[in-house]
């Protein structure tokens, strides 16, 4: 298996978009890209831990591509907001690509800059692709948020 981490706004319906996905095994809820360790919901919700809202994706890669998951990624948010999905505002809403390894961050550069090439979005594409740093994983009452409550997503 392989690990990917996105951060795409709230981390609920992000995390249940990839849980759609065949050959994704596993997803977790959690923060990345901050400077506490062990930050809490909390403390990442008053935006002074530096963390993003991050859905950390095991797959296969044998049934699942990367790729296939980075196209997720852009249908999943707009990847053009800075700071910022949809009501929800913060630096802990921020679009980034954090790349376990090479291969991931120059898989979602590529396919950014081809995004950007072919003007698909309209605007310029905020995403920020940086190296992986330390998953910390959210509380238990966030993960797996919308199927605990029999929802698929926000529209139901």
């Amino acid at each position: 298996m392989a690990k990917a981490y996105f951060a795409a706004g709230c981390f609920w319906g992000v995390e249940a978009a990839f849980r759609r996905i065949q050959g994704v095994t596993a997803t977790a809820v959690g923060y990345m890209g901050g400077h506490k360790d062990h930050p809490t919901y909390q403390e990442v919700c008053t935006g002074r831990t530096g963390h993003a809202e991050t859905v950390e994706v095991e797959f296969d890669p044998a049934r699942v591509s990367y790729e296939a998951l980075l196209e997720a990624f852009w249908d999943a948010h707009d990847p053009t907001q800075v700071n910022r999905q949809g009501p929800d505002v913060g630096t802990q809403y921020r679009s980034a690509v954090f790349a376990a390894d090479e291969a991931q961050a120059q898989a979602a550069t590529a396919a950014k800059e081809h995004l950007e090439r072919h003007g698909t979005f309209g605007r310029p594409i905020a995403t920020r692709i940086e190296p992986a740093p330390t998953f910390w994983l959210g509380e238990d009452y966030h993960q797996q948020y919308f199927e605990k409550r029999g929802l698929r997503s926000f529209g139901h």
